[in-house]
């Protein structure tokens, strides 16, 4: 559980080596990859800051279109909640992702990396379920005949969502975690 470094300790009392525990991350020098650090620059800029801006632009899509379309009976009710619901759960999901793990893989991993990772992937999972009610409430990302270009434009959009989180989490699971799982 403990190892030795040949790293002094930074104050001048101690003398020898420092003991460091094995749950925090191991130095720099035994940190990610080129390669890891590129994936996780590609995770941040392609889909967690698009998540951020494209959500907040569909809920307000589905708000106008729920106003605009109460009584039709294709109305794609209480989608502006789901995808609010949706958005609140990730950015919540993301930000753990940023402040604790994706910090743990940058330097190296530890002992302790398959905690975080097992609970980054239990969310994935609820995510594909909420993908599931997504798709059900847009009736598979599909308006109908004769709708306005709103209503349109709001189905392409939960589309985009729907492939683009996939995408993600199948990076997240399969490339960037799967490395630490084995």
């Amino acid at each position: 559980m403990f190892d030795q470094t040949s790293v002094s300790a930074p104050t001048a009392v101690a003398a020898g080596p420092v003991i460091r525990c094995a749950l925090f991350p191991p130095s720099p020098a035994h940190g990610a990859s080129v390669e890891v650090k590129g994936l996780i620059d590609l995770i941040l800029t392609r889909y967690h800051e698009t998540h951020r801006r494209e959500f907040p632009q569909a809920i307000a899509l589905a708000r106008k279109v729920e106003a605009v379309h109460a009584g039709d009976a294709d109305c794609p009710r209480s989608l502006a909640d789901h995808l609010a619901f949706m958005a609140d759960d990730l950015e919540s999901h993301q930000q753990r992702e940023e402040q604790v793990l994706f910090p743990m893989i940058l330097g190296g991993g530890s002992p302790m990396i398959r905690f975080p990772i097992g609970r980054m992937m239990a969310e994935h999972k609820d995510v594909e379920e909420q993908l599931v009610r997504l798709r059900a409430l847009t009736r598979d990302h599909s308006a109908p005949p004769g709708a306005c270009a709103t209503w349109r434009t709001l189905v392409n959009a939960c589309r985009k969502l729907d492939l683009d989180l996939h995408e993600h989490m199948r990076l997240e699971n399969d490339v960037l975690f799967a490395p630490f799982l084995s």
